[in-house]
């Protein structure tokens, strides 16, 4: 009884533990455990992505098409200047540059006289190459003249290069520079076009840990100073807005409960832009999409139509073969740089943002605290298949729900850990209970295969709570068998051969009463006892005893005629029945006991078996 209370506690307390770790785990939150988390919604993408509308943001690509018609790359820097001035002529409403000019154009004539000053030049020549224009100063000028947005990239290597601030900020709530991103230098453009363009943003793009850019920082800070992304600067340009508005936690109108979860939203003119507690914008992807992409050789053309980029954002970068910024995303593991830009700036207009909501984190781990305790609760009352199914169906349940939340509200909600964790509690809870079943079932097999027949110890062992233990009444019925004339024939044999008869005797009478479902109480010398309606309930149990001492005078009958033809005399045989209530179970002692049967219905029985010598 103490091991049974025993193992009632550990089908509680290891499940409870496993929730218990899985709990503590999820509040502690290490970094690769969101690693996984933020991994885990690449399915929602990949099911359901983003349909792109007919929004003013055009990709204009130096493709190898473009580079087989205008020369190989580098370009000349009078062939950018062509193609941004064309792109201003069109009517452009902001032009941002998906690469960084950090040196002077080697084809510029004052770098190409630095070469060749050891030749035999004239002065003349000389002063007339100089006259011509700078190739710097006329891509600066083009960059003075249209709405250009320079970009430039910022390094984890220190370095005093600073770029050029092109807006002001405006804070609400916390300090914004506590939780963006942090860099130590940068690689910026010549200081000729950095003042000329009208803005300066930076086109970094940190993947996650697995390498897919999911999340674009808006901002990245070097020392104090925050530094505006591509993107940004391109919206700001585009409507002629000199600031932006950062609102991060303890910002009026925004619900931290006193918590420092960061920066919530930015503001740009018009558009309000939703980000994570760094300041990073959610990737909603829609895959490369032909529509987005116009080749710079076709703008260069002369009959090019100002309607393909006229009050457009336009983004200029490049798919050529060797040049093609490579970065992996939900739905590209090759795409183009300049293509996450592009697809920013769609959600961003089209108002198609992705979010992960503060409230995201307290519903999963709700989630898998809810089905935790179910699990462990109700295992042991609806057993493992139900329980299983259980498991499944909550499984289900989350994922359902995360799949209806993003595509119905773009939120991210994080099926995966929830849904493992569930699963991390089944299955040790799931397993423990069939080892203490196994176990279980082991020790009735054990306990009763010699007395039962196999049929009944297998009821036995798949419904154990039909095995009272302990003790309980029934209505029962009682066979007492013994040989009769077994005095003489012992006399006439050695121990040996005393034992090989009774043997031949038990044994079919023992396989009678089985067949006949009873149950074999015990074995007394040249007799036994056995009993039917325990440990399992039969209808019919004293029919059953009826028939089997019927069979067992019949199975007499054959064993004496074998006896005859050994020359061994005959034996007889007396048979007591009785039916009545007695009390059966485990009886005994602590340190021995039986599973057997007591009462006067027991006593009677054995009255009548001796009587059927005399009658």
């Amino acid at each position: 009884m103490k091991q049974r209370t025993l193992r009632d506690q550990l089908k509680f307390l290891i499940p409870l533990v496993f929730l218990i770790s899985v709990v503590i785990l999820r509040l502690v939150d290490p970094l690769w455990l969101q690693d996984l988390r933020i991994s885990g919604t690449g399915w929602l993408q990949r099911s359901n992505p983003r349909e792109v509308p007919e929004v003013p943001v055009v990709i204009v690509d130096i493709d190898d098409e473009t580079l087989a018609r205008y020369g190989q790359w580098p370009w000349p820097r009078t062939q950018i200047a062509a193609l941004v001035d064309r792109l201003t002529d069109s009517g452009a409403a902001a032009i941002s540059l998906d690469m960084v000019f950090p040196e002077a154009d080697r084809t510029s004539v004052a770098q190409w006289l630095s070469v060749v000053q050891a030749s035999q030049l004239s002065q003349d020549v000389k002063l007339q190459l100089q006259t011509l224009p700078d190739h710097d100063e006329m891509l600066a000028e083009s960059f003075e003249r249209g709405p250009v947005v320079a970009g430039f990239v910022l390094k984890n290597e220190e370095n005093q290069t600073r770029p050029m601030i092109k807006a002001g900020y405006a804070f609400g709530g916390d300090d914004p520079k506590n939780y963006t991103i942090r860099l130590a230098g940068a690689v910026s453009n010549l200081p000729i076009l950095e003042k000329a363009a009208k803005g300066n943003g930076h086109f970094n793009m940190v993947a996650d840990r697995d390498g897919i850019i999911r999340r674009v920082p808006l901002f990245i800070r070097i020392e104090e100073t925050l530094y505006p992304s591509l993107l940004l600067e391109a919206l700001r340009v585009a409507q002629g807005a000199r600031s932006y508005g950062i609102k991060s936690s303890g910002a009026s109108g925004v619900t931290s409960f006193g918590a420092q979860t960061g920066i919530t939203q930015i503001k740009v003119g018009n558009l309000l832009i939703p980000t994570d507690g760094r300041g990073r914008m959610w990737l909603y992807d829609s895959g490369y999409q032909p529509k987005r992409w116009l080749p710079a050789w076709k703008v260069l053309e002369t009959e090019f139509s100002s309607d393909a980029v006229a009050g457009k954002l336009v983004f200029i970068g490049t798919s050529a073969s060797g040049l093609k910024d490579l970065r992996a995303t939900p739905l590209n593991p090759v795409a183009a740089g300049v293509e996450v830009h592009a697809q920013l700036a769609e959600q961003i207009l089209s108002g198609q943002y992705l979010q992960r909501p503060d409230w995201a984190n307290g519903a999963e781990f709700i989630f898998l605290l809810v089905f935790g305790l179910l699990c462990i609760l109700l295992l042991p009352r609806v057993g493992g298949l139900w329980c299983a199914l259980g498991a499944l169906a909550a499984i289900a349940l989350a994922f359902g729900s995360s799949w209806y939340l993003f595509v119905h509200k773009q939120l991210l909600i994080d099926a995966w850990i929830p849904s493992f964790a569930v699963f991390a509690i089944y299955l040790p809870t799931s397993l423990m209970h069939y080892l203490f079943s196994e176990s279980d079932r082991k020790q009735i097999r054990t306990a009763f295969s010699r007395y039962l027949s196999p049929q009944v110890v297998n009821q036995l062992a798949d419904n154990p709570q039909k095995l009272q233990l302990g003790g309980e009444s029934k209505d029962m019925t009682i066979l007492f068998a013994d040989i009769r004339g077994f005095t003489t024939v012992s006399e006439s044999l050695d121990a040996q051969g005393v034992t090989k008869f009774i043997n031949r005797f038990m044994t079919p009478m023992t396989h009678i009463i089985l067949e006949k479902k009873g149950t074999i109480d015990k074995y007394m010398g040249d007799g036994l006892m056995a009993f039917w309606n325990a440990p399992i309930t039969i209808e019919n149990h004293a029919e059953l005893a009826c028939y089997a001492a019927l069979q067992m005078q019949q199975e007499l009958i054959e064993l004496n005629k074998r006896l005859e033809e050994e020359s061994q005399p005959h034996i007889g045989m007396g048979i007591g029945l009785n039916t009545g209530e007695c009390c059966v179970g485990n009886l005994g002692s602590d340190l021995r006991f039986d599973y057997s049967v007591v009462g006067d219905a027991v006593n009677l029985g054995s009255r009548l078996e001796g009587q059927s010598k005399t009658y």
